[in-house]
């Protein structure tokens, strides 16, 4: 079922009368949702229609028509199309829309980005904060009359890069002169906090024990600490050892990778989502250039269809190798089994840089296939990959892990999380499933030629630390049968539609491409004005949503269970923070 035949078959417009409208807009889809009855509309399509699934929320700035734009995508656990929605609200401040954290808890960090980084106030958010810039910056970068201190132009290339007799210094031509812009009468030498930090009044505190009165503590992990596997933060809040609420800190790495996006030209996106999942580069790559191909209504030929799974497959074999070996990392197993899963990944990091050029930042897939084909033998190594040494080396791995004492000591039964608050939370890909979900888009909703292999959805069914590493291994091994029989079955032909192109023309109009990459759903929402720069990029970062969750997961356990769930759910800054 396609996205297209899903959405006239449910009549919203007879359930809802006037409170929805079609979008008519030439190459747009979906539903207008006046912001009145929002909350009503979403709660009806979730308990009435089964769209129980908060896939995307993002925000469209339509400077010229002086309006904002929030965009939603809701999909059914059960499997089939995402369903669109939209809110649009007048541009004048404030941009006001009701937040809909009350029948999607899934959306509270997603909500929290649209205002940060677009200026959107949702009414009735349990806490908006800014999530990805720092308290106190001022304006919000993705709206499209923010300016940044370097800004030269609006969209690349940038004809001042051009040689044309006119030298300058950059700096000179500044508009914040120092890079540093300071409120009205604002000085900063005599400033003193006059408050407490609203990161710090937001976590909650719970009546000490009349038996044993104790006092809580608030304690920071991170930002700059190993088992946070990067620049993350977790301000938690202790009873003893007990954690009573965490919550989760980003944005240390954000470089607004979606307002560069929406400089650049398509094409010169596709590196740029290499350094989203810096581990998962093909699956970025694979996203991305699905919505774009949806917009300009191309397919990609045969052949370039089984490289894509190929190296996609390669791809999520390679990170659960390495999110397993950092994860026994965060359980104390410093060296032996962390080096035995690289040192295999390092052997599929071989065919990507033979085929790709690149072992990590593989800028490979192009619109309408692939860049090049297999280099000659290549082929015949991923089959003997597919067929001897991987299936060897993970049952040598299972046996070595999986019925560990201290493995099963330390992760089972705990950072428990129910299949109702893995789909609230808009959780995906293994965290999702090991709350016993089998919701995974290349079966819920197949794209490129998935559908026509033989594998099982990776699914378990305590929703702990332990289950989201068994469904790691389990999808190793299905992504295993799926390299054997793609390797089987792929034909000769061209890898690429065409001829390729420096330059696209992409038809107005919206386009929401997802896959199923070794995190979860990675989605990219494409925009497109006709012109040669995307209007609006956006990027649904599994890892981002992911840590919707991370407090539920965390209450109640010890603060040292804190590391291990955060190691369970897998994440990467690049795309966290992006």
């Amino acid at each position: 079922m396609t996205e297209q035949t899903l959405t006239p078959t449910l009549n919203l417009e007879e359930r809802f009368g006037d409170w929805v409208t079609p979008d008519t807009r030439k190459g747009y889809e979906g539903y207008l949702v006046a912001p009145e009855h929002l909350i009503d509309c979403a709660a009806a399509l979730r308990d009435e229609f089964g769209y129980d699934y908060l896939a995307s929320l993002t925000a469209v700035d339509y400077l010229p028509d002086g309006k904002m734009e929030v965009v939603y995508h809701v999909s059914q656990s059960t499997g089939g199309a995402p369903l669109v929605f939209k809110v649009q609200v007048p541009r004048e401040d404030p941009v006001t829309v009701p937040s809909l954290v009350s029948v999607y808890p899934g959306a509270e960090f997603q909500e929290r980005e649209a205002w940060d980084l677009m200026g959107i106030r949702f009414e009735g958010h349990p806490d908006l904060r800014r999530i990805l810039m720092w308290e106190g910056f001022e304006g919000h970068p993705l709206r499209k009359d923010w300016k940044e201190a370097y800004y030269e132009e609006d969209t690349k290339p940038f004809k001042s890069r051009w040689p044309a007799g006119q030298v300058h210094r950059v700096e000179d031509t500044l508009p914040f002169g120092k890079n540093v812009k300071y409120p009205q009468g604002f000085d900063p030498e005599k400033w003193t906090p006059v408050e407490e930090e609203a990161l710090y009044a937001s976590l909650k505190r719970v009546p000490a024990d009349e038996d044993l009165p104790t006092e809580q503590l608030i304690v920071n992990l991170g930002p700059q600490h190993p088992s946070t596997h990067g620049v993350f933060r977790m301000a938690v809040t202790l009873d003893g050892e007990t954690i009573v609420d965490l919550k989760p800190v980003m944005g240390y790495l954000h470089r607004n990778h979606e307002k560069i996006g929406e400089r650049n030209t398509y094409l010169m996106n596709i590196p740029f989502t290499d350094r989203l999942d810096y581990l998962s580069s093909l699956s970025n790559n694979f996203g991305y250039v699905l919505a774009v191909e949806k917009l300009m209504g191309i397919k990609p030929p045969e052949r370039a269809e089984y490289i894509r799974v190929i190296m996609a497959e390669l791809t999520r074999i390679q990170n659960h190798l390495f999110a397993i070996g950092m994860f026994l990392n965060d359980l104390g197993a410093f060296f032996t089994p962390s080096l035995y899963a690289i040192e295999e990944r390092e052997l599929i990091l071989d065919t990507f840089e033979a085929v790709t050029g690149s072992r990590m930042m593989c800028n490979y897939m192009r619109f309408g296939g692939v860049a090049r084909d297999f280099p000659p033998g290549q082929l015949e190594r991923v089959r003997d990959l597919a067929f001897n040494r991987l299936p060897a080396i993970v049952d040598e791995f299972d046996a070595y892990l999986t019925n560990n004492e201290i493995v099963r000591a330390r992760c089972e039964g705990v950072g428990v999380l129910t299949p109702e608050q893995a789909i609230a939370y808009s959780t995906c890909g293994p965290v999702l499933r090991a709350s016993g979900v089998p919701y995974d888009l290349r079966r819920a909703d197949p794209y490129s030629i998935y559908d026509r292999f033989d594998f099982d959805v990776a699914v378990r069914y305590h929703g702990d630390v332990y289950d989201r590493y068994l469904v790691r291994m389990d999808e190793i091994r299905q992504s295993i049968r799926i390299l054997q029989q793609a390797v089987e079955q792929i034909p000769e032909g061209p890898v690429i539609e065409g001829k390729q192109q420096y330059q696209v023309r992409v038809p107005a109009g919206e386009a929401y491409g997802r896959v199923e990459g070794p995190k979860g759903e990675l989605g990219f929402y494409v925009v497109s004005n006709g012109k040669p720069n995307p209007w609006r990029y956006h990027v649904r970062a599994p890892s981002f949503i992911n840590l919707t969750a991370l407090a539920e997961m965390c209450k109640g356990n010890k603060i040292a269970d804190a590391v291990i769930i955060l190691g369970s759910i897998d994440i990467v800054l690049g795309e966290t923070d992006r």
